[in-house]
C-alpha cells in the first residue's frame, strides 16, 4: 500500500543510530555522516517504488558523496513477513547495484520509528549541524522510473544543503510502500 511521508520538519535533529550491515559490521551515525551533511534513506529490496529508481538512488548518492554528503541506507521491514528483505538479500542488492554507502538492517525497527520513517523510499537530508533540511522525493518517478531527464529533486536539494546549510522551502514528498511493521511493534 502506498504511503506518503509528512512535509519536512526543518531543524529536527538527526537521530543517532548503531546498526549492522548484512555482514554484521556495526555502523554508527559518526561512521557515515559527511562534513557537509548526511542523507539517511529508508529503502528495502521488495518495494516496486525503490526498485524503479534504485540505479538513480545509487547515482545520486555517489554524486552527493563527492560533494561531502555522507549517505546511508536502512531497511527496517519485517523480514518474517517479507523474506526478500532479509540481510542476505540486502547484501545481494547492494553488490548488484554497486552501493557506495552502507546498507543497514534495523531489525528492532527502533531507528525507523525514531526518524518517523513512513515509506520506502523515505529520504531524510541533514545539514552539517545535523538539522533536517530535506524530506522530499528523489524525482517525479513513481512505481515506474520516469524519463531520464527528470529533475533530480533529492540531488539538487542536498547540493543546496552542502553549499548553504539550508534545504529548499518547497519540497514534494516521496511516495512509496509503507514500512512493514512487525505485529505488535
Amino acid at each position: 500500500m502506498a504511503a506518503i511521508p509528512p512535509v519536512c520538519d526543518f531543524g529536527a535533529p538527526i537521530v543517532p543510530f548503531s546498526l549492522p550491515d548484512p555482514s554484521g559490521k556495526v555502523w554508527s551515525l559518526d561512521d557515515v555522516k559527511g562534513p557537509k551533511g548526511t542523507l539517511v534513506m529508508f529503502i528495502c529490496n521488495h518495494c516496486p517504488y525503490v526498485m524503479a529508481v534504485i540505479d538513480r538512488i545509487v547515482r545520486d548518492a555517489k554524486d552527493l558523496q563527492a560533494l561531502g554528503i555522507g549517505v546511508v541506507a536502512i531497511s527496517a521491514n519485517d523480514v518474517e513477513a517479507y523474506p526478500e528483505d532479509r540481510p542476505e538479500k540486502m547484501a545481494e542488492l547492494a553488490a548488484k547495484h554497486g552501493f557506495t554507502f552502507p546498507y543497514l538492517y534495523d531489525e528492532s525497527q527502533e531507528v525507523a520509528r525514531a526518524y518517523g520513517a513512513v515509506c520506502t523510499p523515505d529520504f531524510f537530508g541533514y545539514n552539517a549541524a545535523g538539522e533536517l533540511q530535506y524530506r522530499g522525493r528523489l524525482d517525479a518517478s513513481r512505481k515506474e522510473a520516469g524519463p531520464p531527464d527528470l529533475r533530480r529533486d533529492l540531488f539538487e536539494a542536498m547540493k543546496q544543503v552542502a553549499e548553504t546549510g539550508r534545504g529548499p522551502e518547497e519540497q514534494i514528498p516521496s511516495m512509496g510502500c509503507s514500512i512493514k511493521w512487525k505485529d505488535g511493534a
